[in-house]
């Protein structure tokens, strides 16, 4: 896994550097602003960024819907000094997968990682209630937001319907392969089908949505 730093925090994004390079994780650069992120994402063979929210020039909320525009599939992960910040819920709409507190220790970033290697992104239960009322909320013409979305029974496959139960309660992607006897790859193939149905973003949308309407509930009432 090779990684792009972006914080215009020179001190804080230095002293990130020094910290992976001793846990040998692979840093394949880092930027100051989102436009420099972009820059570097295209000359640079990227698995993930770590990206501050807060930057002058282009802050990270508009790099990650420009890199994911360009890179769809980049994992973005946001460093951020709370998780309260409303600005993270853009973030997940706008491509990132998930989260990340700037007060973290060593382990939990090396936990972190591993765990979006194998297709979990780090997502607190917090942030997906925040997609959960999103999705249940009202748009700006007074339209409940859940009804522009569909029931996934009767859309989905039953492979489908039974993948979105099982990233829905917790497994990674390589859980639900060895469950299903289905290489990750295909685990893969099926999540961004079951998007594309959907009309959903990333896995993080996914998981709250399958949670708004009650699947997880209904699959284990079976």
């Amino acid at each position: 896994m090779k990684l792009l730093l972006v914080d215009d925090n020179c001190f804080f994004r230095d002293g990130l550097v020094n910290l992976l390079s001793a846990y040998n994780v692979k840093i394949a650069g880092t930027a100051g602003n989102g436009l420099e992120a972009l820059q570097k994402m295209r000359s640079l063979n990227v698995d993930v960024i770590l990206m501050d929210i807060y930057m002058p020039c282009c802050n990270g909320l508009e790099a990650t819907k420009l890199i994911k525009k360009e890179f769809p599939k980049v994992k973005i992960v946001m460093l951020t000094v709370s998780e309260e910040d409303e600005n993270l819920f853009t973030a997940i709409r706008n491509g990132a997968c998930g989260y990340l507190l700037k007060n973290f220790q060593a382990e939990k970033l090396l936990k972190m990682l591993s765990d979006l290697e194998q297709g979990e992104p780090p997502l607190a239960p917090g942030m997906a209630m925040k997609i959960i009322r999103e999705f249940a909320g009202h748009s700006e013409m007074g339209e409940n937001v859940l009804t522009e979305k569909k029931d996934p029974i009767g859309i989905l496959t039953k492979r489908q319907e039974t993948i979105l139960f099982l990233v829905a309660t917790g497994n990674t992607y390589r859980q639900i392969a060895e469950k299903l006897y289905f290489s990750e790859r295909t685990i893969k193939y099926e999540i961004k089908g079951i998007l594309d149905k959907l009309q959903l973003h990333n896995r993080a949308e996914a998981v709250a949505y399958a949670k708004s309407i009650g699947l997880v509930y209904k699959k284990q009432a079976e």
